[in-house]
Order: structure tokens, then C-alpha cells, then sequence
């Protein structure tokens, strides 16, 4: 009877319930017929967590409290489907409950919402000092998910230490280092010369751990951040003869095209775009970035139209890429049009991003004060990029009273990102010291070193690499 009812309610829960009415109907229907199967009420918990309320999180919360005894199978679940916030939360509350023991995918979940989450640094570093404590750090997915998570703070060299003391590796060990290789934008090049060189340790590793297509995709960033068009092609040869053929993948096709363009190989790129099977947004707007790299706007702005005979709606990132694209290439009414439709035609809302390609193609054009008013117009505030973009247009154009007025501006407008203030405050001032001194106004130039040198800044040197 017990099992009738157990296939009956797992069935019912198997549907797309999105009413928290129903569910606690439900709920309520097994608690009358004393079913506390764990194979439902981990149903149940999921459902409660995929409402995405507040009161989902509470309810789902609630089943846990229901047994005398903590279920580790339910806290799991609940950690694993609950939002991140609620899932360290939930971790917390359960800390000093002696009646419940840990396992490993307690601390694998809960370390992946620390991942998902733009703001558990500390909790994570907690957690990780929990798993040694309590000696978890043997089991393989534990360690690959704090490396995960040291990648996820761009704090990689402390992840690549873990990773090196790892007893075994497996896929998933060198995807997340080499993830954490891709996504860190600070010193990219430098970061994603290790993170090939790491791969090419992976294809000799005698622990049998094999690239999967994640890799792939990955590694196809690095060299597009590295530029070394030869490792591209020979990656591209590696995947033609071990993974798959990267036209039957959207993804692989997508990385390919994008890796060609960022390399200065725009015919290859197009060679890929033109035989692949499948073609989604992402692939589109790669393709249109790369046109725009190399200044071809207006082959770019034929693909937006081209992309609407297949039935697919561009989304703020190919705005973007449509807009840089005219940029490039000077068009400059093509580009106001295309800003204007953004939001009549496509209902794309937008961004800072489109609103700072705007001030670049206005400043490229010379119409300065068009560039100023439009900031100032904008129904959010304009960041020190765009401020940049614009003092670096005045300078192009030789507008000496602009430039003033700008740079001012620019010296007062707060980093966007904490901790950048001491870095871009003294590149602002180096900005507008370099553009007194083109116009020779060394009196003004003299004083904003002063003022560089009484407040403490160091400046950085430039410098620039050339591939061997």
C-alpha cells in the first residue's frame, strides 16, 4: 500500500509543479498517510526549491525539521537545489547538530554554492578548514571542488598548490584548474600560457585522465587570449582526430570561430561558420566579434540580418558586437540606428557596455559634445570607462577645454570594482597628464605630477610581449 502510494506521489511530484499551493498539498497528503519515503521527500524538497521564494526555501527547510533524527540524504538535497545564500545558511545551522554526520557530498554541494555565490569567500575558506579537520580531503571531488572554488576567488596560485598535491587527478581535476586558468582576466596572457601548458601536461599524464569537450572549449580561450594562432591549429587538428568533428558541435564550432578571429585568421573563421550544422546565438556573435575586430562593420551588420532568415533574435551581446563593429569601421549612423532598434525593434534593454560604444563611435566621429551630453543624458551613470573613451577622443582631436572638463570628471567618478581605486585613480591622472603634454601645457602637466606624487601614486610601466 505504502509503495502504491510512494510511485503515486513521485509521479505527481515528476510534473512541472510551479504552485506552492500544490506542493503543499501535497506535502500535506504525506504527512495524513505517514510516507516519509526519502526518495520523495527529496522530490518534494527539490520542487519546494525550484518555486525560487523565500517561502519554497522555508517550507522545503521545514521537511528536515520533521524528523527527530537530521537526514544527511535530505540536508543534501536541500543544500544541492536551495539558492546559494540559503544553501550556506542551511550548512551553518547544522554545524553544531551532533546528531548529524557530515559526508563527502555535504561539503561538495555546500562548496559549490560558495562557488555560485558572488560573495561566500570567507565561508568557503571556513568549510575548506572543516574538511581537514574532519579528514575528507582524500576524496578526489572534494578536492577538485576547492580548487573550483580558489579558481572561482582568481586566486590560482593557491589552487594550482592544491592541484599539485593532488595524489590523483581525473577530467574533471584538470577542468577545473584550467577553468580557473580561462576566467581570470587579470595578466590573461601570462595565466593563459600555464593554463596550455598545464594541458599539454594532461595529454602525457599517465593517470588516464582524458580531455573532454569542456576542455577543449577552454583551451581554445587560452590561445585566443594568447594570440598564438600555430597552438590554435594544432588544437584544432587534435580535435578533428579525438574528440569529434567540431561542426556537429555548436560549442566546439562556436570556441573555433571565435579562437580564429581573435588569432587574425578571419578566413578560417568563416570557414567554420559556414560548414557548421548548428548555428545558435552565441555562434552568430562570435562571428559578428570577429568581423568587428578586424573592421569589416558593415559584413557584420549583413549577418544581423541574415540571422533573422533563421529565426533567431540577437541578443545585448550581439548588440555589443554589432556596435564595436561600427566602431571600427567609422559607421557612424548605422551605429546610432542599430542603438535605437536595441530597444524598439528587439526590446533589449541597455547596458553600460552599448552606452560606452556609443561615446567611442561619437568620440571617433569627432562630435565630442554629442559624446558629453550623451553621457550625461544616460538613465544610469556613466562609469570611468566611458569618461576614458571620451578624454581619450579629446585628445585624438585636440580638444583642449573638453579634455579638462573630462578629465576633472574622471578623477572624482568611484571604481566600479573595490580595489581598483588606487590602480585606475593613477592611470586617470598619467591620462590627463599626457594630454597637457601633447597640447604642451606644461604648467598644467607639472601640476598633475605633483598632485601624483603628493598623493603617493606609483605609476606602472607599459610594456608589451612578442610570441617566439
Amino acid at each position: 500500500m505504502l509503495k502504491r502510494f510512494r510511485l503515486q506521489y513521485l509521479s505527481k511530484l515528476q510534473c512541472r509543479t510551479t504552485s506552492i499551493n500544490q506542493l503543499k498539498q501535497l506535502h500535506a497528503h504525506l504527512i495524513a498517510n505517514g510516507l516519509k519515503s526519502p526518495s520523495v521527500l527529496a522530490k518534494l524538497v527539490e520542487s519546494y526549491n525550484a518555486v525560487s521564494s523565500p517561502q519554497g526555501t522555508h517550507y522545503a527547510y521545514l521537511i528536515l525539521n520533521h524528523f527527530e533524527t537530521p537526514n544527511v540524504y535530505l540536508l543534501n538535497v536541500l543544500i544541492r537545489s536551495a539558492p546559494p545564500r540559503q544553501s550556506i545558511l542551511v550548512f551553518s545551522s547544522y554545524v553544531s547538530n551532533e546528531n548529524i554526520i557530515f559526508d563527502d557530498f555535504t561539503f561538495i554541494f555546500v562548496l559549490g554554492a560558495c562557488v555560485r555565490s558572488d560573495s561566500a569567500s570567507w565561508e568557503g575558506k571556513q568549510i575548506h578548514s572543516m574538511i581537514l579537520k574532519r579528514g575528507f580531503l582524500s576524496n578526489i571531488m572534494i578536492q577538485t571542488t576547492i580548487i573550483h572554488f580558489y579558481g572561482s576567488l582568481k586566486d590560482i596560485n593557491l589552487a594550482r598548490k592544491l592541484f599539485e598535491e593532488m595524489p590523483h587527478r581525473n577530467s574533471v581535476s584538470y577542468n577545473a584548474m584550467i577553468t580557473g586558468y580561462c576566467s581570470h582576466k587579470e595578466r590573461n596572457s601570462v595565466y593563459a600560457k600555464e593554463g596550455f601548458v598545464l594541458f599539454r601536461e594532461m595529454l602525457i599524464d599517465n593517470s588516464g585522465a582524458k580531455p573532454t569537450d569542456t576542455t577543449i572549449v577552454c583551451v581554445l580561450s587560452l590561445i585566443s587570449n594568447m594570440g598564438v594562432l600555430e597552438s590554435g591549429i594544432c588544437l584544432h587538428g587534435y580535435i578533428e582526430k579525438t574528440v569529434l568533428s567540431p561542426e556537429d558541435d555548436v560549442f566546439l564550432g562556436t570556441s573555433l570561430i571565435d579562437m580564429y578571429s581573435k588569432c587574425g585568421c578571419l578566413r578560417n573563421a568563416f570557414s567554420m561558420f559556414n560548414v557548421m550544422k548548428e548555428r545558435n546565438v552565441l555562434t552568430w556573435t562570435a562571428m559578428m566579434t570577429g568581423l568587428a575586430i578586424h573592421g569589416r562593420g558593415e559584413e557584420s551588420l549583413n549577418l544581423l540580418n541574415l540571422m533573422a532568415a533563421y529565426n533567431l533574435r540577437p541578443n545585448e551581446v550581439t548588440f555589443t558586437s554589432l556596435l564595436s563593429a561600427c566602431c571600427h569601421s567609422g559607421l557612424l549612423e548605422e551605429g546610432l540606428l542599430l542603438f535605437h532598434m536595441m530597444e524598439s525593434k528587439f526590446k533589449i534593454k541597455s547596458r553600460i557596455q552599448h552606452y560606452g560604444c556609443i561615446v567611442d563611435l561619437l568620440g571617433r566621429a569627432g562630435h565630442l559634445k554629442e559624446a558629453y551630453e550623451f553621457i550625461n543624458e544616460m538613465r544610469i551613470e556613466g562609469d570611468a570607462i566611458l569618461w576614458r573613451s571620451l578624454l581619450s577622443a579629446c585628445k585624438v582631436h585636440g580638444d583642449v577645454l573638453m579634455a579638462e572638463k573630462v578629465g576633472k570628471l574622471l578623477l572624482k567618478v568611484k571604481p566600479t570594482v573595490v580595489g581598483l581605486d588606487f590602480k585606475s585613480s593613477t592611470e586617470d591622472y598619467v591620462a590627463l597628464s599626457n594630454f597637457y603634454a601633447s597640447a604642451e601645457k606644461w604648467t598644467d602637466v607639472e601640476m598633475v605630477r605633483w598632485v601624483i606624487k603628493d598623493k603617493g601614486r606609483e605609476t606602472r610601466p607599459g610594456c608589451s610581449f612578442v610570441s617566439i
